[in-house]
């Protein structure tokens, strides 16, 4: 029998309780907020490919400690920042449900200092074995 009534979604199970609170906000932001996890792996999945390559592909311009610090320092950054990006994710979405200010991303000066400090080092490196 039709009600003219929308469908009733059934309970939610497994839900996080943050995200059980408050109202659900306009679907564009929710999506824009995956989008933005989605970024967040993607620079992760680039970090961890870049510690890769550091011990994959240069072991004439770096010594082995170099290498492997580089190269750990990378990988270490790009798991905790695959590791964060659900916990952000998830306090965006919270944030939005009980209309608070979304909350500031506390990797963003870390990993530009990272990337960086690598981009020199890296630098650094091929002009002491080229000879500039």
């Amino acid at each position: 029998m039709e009600t003219g009534q929308p469908p009733t979604m059934p309970p939610r199970k497994r839900v996080p309780r943050a995200l059980q609170l408050g109202e659900d906000p306009d679907p564009r932001f929710t999506l824009a907020n995956e989008r933005t996890f989605l970024a967040w792996i993607r620079t992760s999945l680039a970090l961890l490919a870049g510690g890769i390559a550091v011990e994959a592909f240069t072991h004439e311009i770096f010594d082995d400690t170099s290498r492997r610090v580089l190269g750990t320092i990378l990988l270490i950054l790009g798991g905790l920042l695959a590791a964060s990006a659900a916990g952000r994710w998830l306090r965006v979405e919270a944030a939005m449900r009980q209309k608070r200010a979304l909350p500031m991303p506390i990797w963003i000066p870390l990993i530009a200092l990272v990337c960086a400090v690598a981009a020199i080092t890296v630098l650094a490196a091929i002009w002491v074995t080229n000879g500039f």
